[in-house]
């Protein structure tokens, strides 16, 4: 509210928009709050000395109150010159917009019409230019203008109405539904760190299940993760479509029970049938299992970061959760209490268990290591000892479809 009455006083118009209000006029805690203004980005920060000026394509002003920032928005127009006019690629998608204009302009200029309702602090009105007052309440989602143009204009808007429905529970409005199925191949024009965001809001917000088989429903989730809408379609007795649905479960139960989530936990579900079929042919070839699985992780990550460019630290994570599948099933010696003491054991042992839950792999070794877990170290010995009474156990592998190894490359 700061924001709005500093600009208000400096002379400006100013309203709260989009999210904040539709969650508002929802009773749901707003995650934050965005200003719209007809102060230009400079303007805005000659009135506040906490302020910076940000992006190329959208230029804004973020004002920082501590941890807390407040995105300033100046209003958008159609733009009258050739130098301030929206500028677009072949395909239609936006390449820069920073025309400026009015509150009406601005409404029409955003994405879904529940996400165009205006506060206005002068006299706590809502301002709606777009009908969407009336879609709130009936709950439907719906572009402002005409659906193909819009997509066009920016294909995220196809993922981003998929995460407001789910979020919101909504239903899509037909017309905004029909072409999604035909310019979902849009999306591989986007930026990879761009996909990486929207990534990790459709995934880690709660609702991982229901965006998850939106996607697949409208064909986008190819264009995130290519490999594992392959390996979705050649599975193997449910496997891996009940390994990735049982992680979705369980990261929306943690984030509902407030647990951390580790993003690079989720996402390494995605692609292991791609990394375990590929370490299979890498080992038929001759490679040594630990090779085979280091080479395997490297052309999956090097492929999926074309589509999703998540940061390295993810990326290594990921391979060490990887790496460790195998070694779970070496447990003679000492080798059971080193991998116990790996940093990432948790989390590989978590994955080890969704993937005997789930018939990727044998439930025996799974349990075997949960118990190791919580037994005296005297305990952890005698385990380790009858081990070798047992006899060893053979790897289990699934029949997948013959994959060229890359060491034929």
């Amino acid at each position: 509210m700061k924001v709005l009455y500093r600009l208000k006083s400096e002379g400006y118009d100013a309203y709260l928009v989009g999210g904040c209000v539709r969650d508002l006029l929802l009773g749901r805690e707003p995650k934050d709050f965005d200003v719209a203004t007809n102060a230009s980005p400079e303007q805005v920060k000659r009135a506040f000395r906490n302020c910076r000026i940000v992006g190329r394509r959208f230029r804004l002003a973020h004002v920082v109150f501590g941890r807390d920032m407040i995105e300033v928005a100046t209003f958008r127009g159609a733009g009258d010159n050739a130098k301030s006019a929206p500028k677009a690629d072949q395909e239609g998608r936006l390449l820069r917009d920073n025309s400026y204009g009015t509150l009406a302009e601005d409404a029409v200029r955003r994405d879904f019409t529940v996400n165009a309702l205006y506060y206005n602090i002068k006299d706590f009105s809502i301002v709606d230019y777009v009908g969407g007052m009336e879609d709130h309440k009936a709950g439907v989602i719906r572009l402002i203008g005409e659906p193909e143009l819009r997509y066009r204009e920016d294909p995220v808007r196809m993922i981003r109405l998929v995460r407001f429905a789910v979020k919101l529970g909504f239903t899509v409005n037909p017309d905004c539904e029909k072409p999604i199925f035909e310019l979902a191949e849009l999306l591989a024009n986007i930026p990879a760190a761009r996909l990486q965001d929207e990534a990790l809001k459709l995934f880690l917000s709660g609702y991982a299940v229901q965006t998850y088989e939106m996607l697949r429903h409208y064909g986008l989730f190819q264009y995130l993760y290519p490999a594992a809408e392959k390996s979705l379609s050649s599975e193997d007795n449910g496997f891996p479509k009940m390994f990735i649905a049982k992680a979705l479960e369980n990261t929306d139960q943690r984030i509902v029970e407030g647990k951390s989530i580790a993003p690079y936990f989720l996402f390494s579900t995605f692609l292991w049938d791609a990394v375990s079929t590929q370490a299979e042919a890498n080992i038929t070839a001759g490679l040594p299992e630990s090779i085979a699985y280091q080479q395997a992780a490297s052309k999956v990550i090097a492929e999926q970061v074309q589509h999703t460019a998540f940061p390295k630290y993810i990326g290594m994570a990921m391979r060490d959760v990887w790496a460790m599948q195998p070694r779970f099933i070496a447990r003679g010696g000492s080798k059971a209490f080193r991998l116990l003491s790996h940093p990432k054991f948790r989390a590989a042992y978590d994955f080890l268990v969704l993937r005997a839950e789930t018939g990727g792999a044998d439930k025996a070794l799974a349990d075997w290591w949960t118990e190791f877990q919580n037994v005296s170290e005297s305990e952890q010995k005698n385990m380790v000892a009858n081990l070798k009474r047992s006899g060893p156990k053979k790897r289990r592998r699934r029949r997948k479809p013959i994959v060229k190894s890359q060491i034929d490359d």
